[in-house]
């Protein structure tokens, strides 16, 4: 036994990379900023929006017609493009 503790140690201090704490990866962006698969737009109030879903062609309150992308991030879901 009295033996067996200085193998012991020595064998710990003799690799030090077996006494090293594992590193955990971190991600550099957070889970709300990493792209889902969607698409940068300009939106007709100048801003950029990014949307998940298409863009579509809906009606628009004075009887023509207006592009929108849907599911878009942020307070409004569907937004209105620039052309």
């Amino acid at each position: 036994m009295k033996t067996l503790v200085p193998v012991v140690m020595l064998l710990s201090f003799a690799n030090p990379n077996l006494m090293k704490p594992l590193r955990v990866p971190v991600d550099p962006t957070p889970a709300h900023i990493a792209r889902k698969g969607g698409k940068w737009y300009l939106a007709a109030s100048g801003h950029a929006v990014y949307c998940l879903g298409p863009v579509r062609v809906l009606p628009d309150a004075a009887g023509g017609i207006e592009r929108v992308a849907t599911f878009c991030e942020g307070e409004r879901p569907i937004v209105p493009l620039k052309d």
